[in-house]
Formats: structure tokens, C-alpha cells, sequence
């Protein structure tokens, strides 16, 4: 198949979380089972720099931006046979030290730089002389691609005797909808007859995470669960009746794991490599991210890790919580993640006030992220809800026992002991506060005090396999499903 996906973030280019990492992933596998992959995505500043080998695509666009004719230039890079990275280079857009914020807000020109984005995959979508017949986008940074590209089609602008290609959009997170001020929707250059309550209207507002539901021919999630999660009013960020209507097309996908990067036997970020069959890199990996931590070093105390971004989705107020509760015990937390200030300096706090307990980094650290999953005992995972996520994943291959709230891909991918004795990995709960998690996290001590019953835990963990060859499979069959 010929297929272009479309994402404002692509591992190993530009990341800010789980869509990067997706969305790369899933490229590099679709290619890889032989099929023609083109990936469409911002030049950020630093990439070029990072990857000389890409060369200028065509000629530069020109592309209206309402009443604003705005030019930008395609890199190409072609990292393996049949992949290949488009990127968008827009410097007033894109040049800018991070990818959607500055201290904490949105950039206040967001709207027109993922306009802009969208214009540009629907153009390159409809022109690309390899004439890609699926076209998937990704979150509301590209929700508006499909209807653009209808617009593209109905002013007759999709060249001579080519098929309009068919359409995905998946939900990463409902709780991001790309809303913006109904001024901003000139922008789009589209009619308004699609601004309507049943097109990219969402109270008064532009949705661009509406539109990539409304108008493509397929809506997909990152979970199964969660598929039906965002259907109800607890979830549903207000969208849920919408999606009910657009349920025949809705689609949980749960997502892979790159198992090339994440993978304890060859994974050169960590002190030691170690394998389900020899876990004794294990206690190195843990002695090693003590001392990098500035912790005590005891192979006896249970190492306890979180790596999230400090938002409320995330659970880290619980989190917070549960641990004042029960730093009393024998036991250590490190963290690194970055959000929202107050609980970034929540968290500092914490650490400064039980020194040999905690330790957190604020930001990201991608070799660190790695050494944190190789060298914790138990990963905390306490979400309001999650659309997949994929560090319960890491960690079961890493061995660190994931301690999760049933909700989302959560609740898809962890197998707690009252649900199955035999195949248990991780520790769930449900009730959204501090003092559930603190018992989970009881529960989690209780089973580190039991070397045979946590080795059960990290065997089982080890052996899942939710690699993303049957993940690829499960979005080609949909590809082929469409109309």
C-alpha cells in the first residue's frame, strides 16, 4: 500500500510524548513490511542540524493562510528503504525553542502554525507523485487534513486522474482538541457551512480534533478501552454525543512497543543489560540509578519510579498524596517529568524534605528515562485516564512491576492477581485517589518482601509482547477496510 501519515511529533526527529513515539514506530514498521510510507511533519529547530543527510523535496509552496500567502520548503529524508520524512520547514513557525509552549502556555500563534501544517499534508497528500491512497493524521494538530483534502478535491486541484485518498485520524488524547477563538477560522480558508455543530463547531469555538472526526473516513484510538471511554460523559470531554454519532467508524487500536529501543538485552543506555532468563543486570541497573539519583545505595529497599508529564491527567496529585503517606515506610521514589509549575515544585519539595527517599528531575531525559525503567522495582502509573500509554508497557519488559489505575490503555495492557493469579503482572486499582494508590502501593511492598511472588510478577511482565508488527497489522486491515 502507498500511505502518508501526518504528526506534528516523530521519534527519533522532535517528542514531547507517547505520539512521537507512536507514530515513528508505526512508520518504520508499515515500511518495513514492504509497503510505501511518507511521513509528513514540522522542521523544528536542531533537527536539520541533526540529521545532514536530508536533502530539499520539489519547490517551495505557496499556500494561503487566510487573506496571507505563506511559503515553506520540504526536506526529505529516507532513514530505511521505503520510509520516507517529510519535513515542513516554516522558520517563523517552526524555529522556536520548544514545539507547542513557552513557560508553560501555548504559543499564542498555534492555530496558524498547525492551519498551515494541515494545508500542507492535504497539498502534499494530493500532489505527491507516488500518490499515496491512504492518508492518516494524527491528534488535532492535523485534524483538519481530511477536510481539506475534500476541499482540495471538490475545487478540482487533486491532478489529473488521481482518487482522492482515503482517510484515518486517531485520538491521542481527547482532553487536547486544538480549540480555538472562531476569528482563527478564517484561517482555514474553508466555507462556512462547515462550521456548524455537526462539522468543526464545539461551543463557539474551532475544533480542529472535531474536524478529523467529522471528516475522515475512519476514527481510531490508542486503546480499546478507551475507544469506548470517550463515548461517555466521564470522558468524553464534551465531545461524547458527537462520537456517539460517529461511533460505526470509531476503532481502539491498542498501540506497540518498539522493542528495538526498548529492550533490556540490547538497550546501551543502561548500566546492564539483563534478560527474563538472567535478571542479574536488574540489581546493577538498580544500584546504578540510585547513585545517579544522589539516593542510598540498598539492593534491599524497594525502588519506586515515575516518568509523566506533571499535568492532573497524569495522577500526580494522588500521586503526591500517596506518597506523604507512605514515605513513613521503607522505600524510595524518583521522578522525572516536567508541567504544570505547581507540581513541578510540588515535587521538589517533596524531595528536599526526604532527601535519601526522593529524587526528581524536572524535564526530559531520554537515556534517563530508559535507566529509570531498567533500574525501579515498581512504576507508578496513577491516571485520571489514558488513552494508551506506553511506560506500563516499557516497564513490563523492563521488569519494573507496574502499579496502575484500571482505566484507558491502562487497564488493556496490566493484568492484576485477582483477575488472573497465573498470568499477574502489575497491581491495579480503581478509585481515583491517594489513599487507593497508597494501597496499591502496600500491595507492592508486600509482594517485594516475597522474592519468588515478585519474580512471578517480572516473568510475566517480561514475556508480554505487545510488539508493534501485530499493531501495524490491526491499522493495514482497517486501511484496506475503508471505502
Amino acid at each position: 500500500m502507498r500511505i502518508l501519515l501526518a504528526s506534528s511529533e516523530v521519534h527519533p526527529y522532535s517528542k514531547t510524548g507517547g505520539l512521537a513515539d507512536m507514530v515513528g514506530a508505526l512508520g518504520k514498521h508499515l515500511a518495513r513490511a514492504g509497503h510505501q510510507v511518507g511521513l509528513v511533519t514540522p522542521l523544528y529547530a536542531g533537527i536539520r542540524e541533526k540529521f545532514p543527510a536530508m536533502a530539499r523535496f520539489g519547490n517551495p509552496l505557496q499556500l494561503m493562510l487566510g487573506h496571507q500567502p505563506t511559503t515553506a520548503e520540504i526536506w526529505a529524508l529516507e532513514p530505511i528503504n521505503g520510509l520516507t520524512i517529510y519535513f515542513v520547514d516554516q522558520p517563523d513557525f517552526y524555529q522556536r525553542p520548544a514545539l507547542y509552549q513557552r513557560d508553560g502556555a501555548d504559543f499564542p500563534d498555534n492555530a496558524e502554525r498547525f492551519i498551515f501544517f494541515s494545508k500542507v499534508v492535504a497539498h502534499l497528500a494530493l500532489t505527491l507523485p507516488w500518490n499515496p491512497e491512504v492518508v492518516h493524521a494524527h491528534d488535532w494538530q492535523a485534524g483538519l487534513v481530511p477536510l481539506l483534502m475534500q476541499e482540495e478535491a471538490r475545487l478540482g486541484k487533486t491532478g489529473q486522474g488521481r482518487v482522492l485518498p482515503r482517510t484515518f485520524f486517531t485520538i491521542h488524547n481527547l482532553a487536547y482538541q486544538g480549540l480555538f477563538p472562531i476569528s482563527r477560522y478564517a484561517l482555514t480558508n474553508l466555507s462556512w457551512s462547515h462550521f456548524t455543530a455537526a462539522g468543526l463547531e464545539f461551543y463557539g469555538q474551532l475544533s480542529c480534533l472535531k474536524a478529523g472526526i467529522a471528516y475522515s473516513d475512519y476514527v481510531t484510538t490508542v486503546s480499546p478501552r478507551y475507544s469506548k471511554e470517550i463515548t461517555t460523559t466521564e470522558y468524553g470531554c464534551g465531545l461524547d454525543g458527537f462520537l456517539q454519532d460517529h461511533q460505526a467508524k470509531l476503532v481502539g487500536i491498542l498501540n506497540g512497543v518498539d522493542y528495538e529501543e526498548w529492550n533490556p538485552e540490547t538497550d546501551n543506555t543502561i548500566q546492564a543489560p539483563y534478560s527474563a532468563a538472567d535478571l542479574n543486570g536488574k540489581a546493577a541497573n538498580k544500584a546504578a540509578l540510585q547513585e545517579e539519583m544522589k539516593l542510598p545505595v540498598d539492593a534491599n529497599v524497594p525502588l519506586l519510579g515515575s516518568i509523566n508529564r506533571l499535568v492532573e491527567q497524569k495522577g500526580v496529585d494522588i500521586q503526591l498524596g500517596a506518597l506523604e503517606e507512605m514515605l513513613g515506610a521503607d522505600l524510595q521514589f524518583v521522578l522525572l517529568g516536567s508541567g504544570n509549575p505547581t507540581f513541578e515544585q510540588a515535587y521538589v519539595d517533596l524531595a528536599k524534605r526526604h532527601p535519601t527517599k526522593v529524587a526528581v528531575q524536572i524535564g526530559y531525559n531520554h537515556g534517563l528515562s530508559h535507566r529509570i525503567e531498567a533500574g525501579t522495582d515498581f512504576f507508578l502509573l496513577p491516571s485520571r485516564f489514558e488513552p494508551c500509554g506506553l511506560n506500563q508497557m516499557y516497564s513490563l519488559r523492563y521488569g519494573s512491576v507496574p502499579i496502575v489505575r484500571a482505566t484507558g490503555g491502562l487497564d488493556d495492557t496490566v493484568i492484576d492477581f485477582s483477575e488472573s493469579p497465573e498470568s499477574a503482572n502489575g497491581i491495579k486499582f480503581s478509585e481515583y485517589s491517594s489513599t487507593a494508590l497508597a494501597r496499591a502501593i502496600r500491595k507492592g511492598l508486600a509482594i517485594y518482601d516475597e522474592p519468588e511472588l515478585l519474580e512471578h510478577y517480572r516473568m510475566n511482565g517480561m514475556a508480554a509482547d505487545f510488539s508493534w508488527s501485530r499493531t501495524a497489522d490491526q491499522y493495514l486491515s482497517l486501511y484496506r477496510k475503508a471505502p
